[in-house]
């Protein structure tokens, strides 16, 4: 069987997809090390990118993108990452979701991830360009890979991806950005509102926990995990 994992984009939200890869790596690890392919769009690829390099997922979510990656990013980066690594850009000429998989070289790799991360007026006013074709903040759409039963999706909003909240509050209906299911309610208005501001470490330590819970509940609702144990909430530390 082949399967994907694929990582919304989400901000500074991206420290819940650090939490669920934990637990991932921790009680299933060979759901990453046998993935086809690790897509990620916007902050998600820098969990994607650790993941496919092996960089651990705790130091792949920074501000400063570029430098972060300069400094953590193995030299031989980008041949682990070709063909398995699937970057989503959007281009700013026609707005078409462009899928980018094969690095020719490491600075091509950081220049492709960076222009995923670009966010218009948050990280600046010019966007940056990868092979000449300028880019912009990307949509989640990873829709072309054509795997949508085998992908494992995780975001941090409520909706139809694999791992995410489960929302205890009424529902108005449902969205789609690129491919992925956001259900409208004031949990995730919250959690949408806030995915650009800098928060407290204590708050990042609870969104890296939910990740880390709602990674082990799929977990165990898909059978990779057959006992019954549940860590305590302070135990899960991002």
């Amino acid at each position: 069987m082949v399967w994907n994992i694929s990582f919304a984009g989400c901000g500074f939200r991206s420290i819940y997809h650090i939490g669920a890869m934990s637990c991932v790596q921790e009680r299933a690890p060979r759901l990453i090390q046998g993935a086809s392919k690790i897509c990620g769009a916007s902050s998600g690829c820098l969990v994607a990118v650790a993941l496919t390099v092996g960089i651990p997922v705790g130091e792949s979510g920074s501000e400063r993108v570029h430098d972060s990656l300069l400094e953590r990013l193995p030299e031989d980066a980008h041949l682990k990452a070709s063909g398995k690594l699937c970057v989503s850009l959007t281009r700013v000429a026609d707005g078409k979701n462009v899928l980018v998989s094969e690095f020719d070289s490491r600075d091509e790799l950081i220049q492709v991830l960076t222009c995923s991360c670009f966010f218009p007026v948050y990280c600046g006013f010019t966007p940056p360009s990868y092979r000449g074709v300028v880019s912009k903040r990307p949509i989640n759409d990873l829709s072309s890979l054509a795997v949508s039963r085998n992908t494992i999706t995780v975001a941090p909003f409520s909706g139809e991806s694999d791992i995410c909240p489960r929302e205890g509050t009424f529902n108005f209906f449902e969205v789609h950005y690129g491919n992925v299911s956001i259900q409208v309610n004031t949990g995730n208005v919250h959690r949408i509102c806030t995915s650009f501001l800098p928060t407290t470490l204590q708050k990042l330590a609870e969104i890296c926990r939910n990740g880390y819970m709602d990674a082990l509940r799929f977990l165990r609702e898909n059978g990779e995990i057959h006992h019954s144990f549940l860590p305590e909430m302070n135990q899960v530390r991002p």
